[in-house]
């Protein structure tokens, strides 16, 4: 499942990312890491950007990023 698929107050494990060096290294900016746990907090309607937690802090990822974060939902 990909992060973009999430509603709204899921909490997620990361599974890995599909994409590039570029994708990897703007994420782990972020202190987004495969096996970390998000919670999607908003998603902007429109196309807008996804608010997520991770590590305690919030961070907004738009939808192309959030397409290429391979997610599985937690229980």
């Amino acid at each position: 499942m990909r992060l973009s698929e999430v509603t709204q107050g899921t909490w997620v494990r990361v599974v890995g990312f599909e994409g590039g060096q570029g994708l990897r290294a703007r994420l782990t900016q972020h202190g987004i890491y495969p096996g970390d746990r998000l919670r999607v907090l908003r998603v902007a309607p429109l196309g807008g950007p996804f608010l997520v937690e991770a590590n305690g802090r919030e961070v907004a990822l738009g939808q192309g990023v959030a397409a290429k974060v391979l997610v599985e939902v937690e229980p």
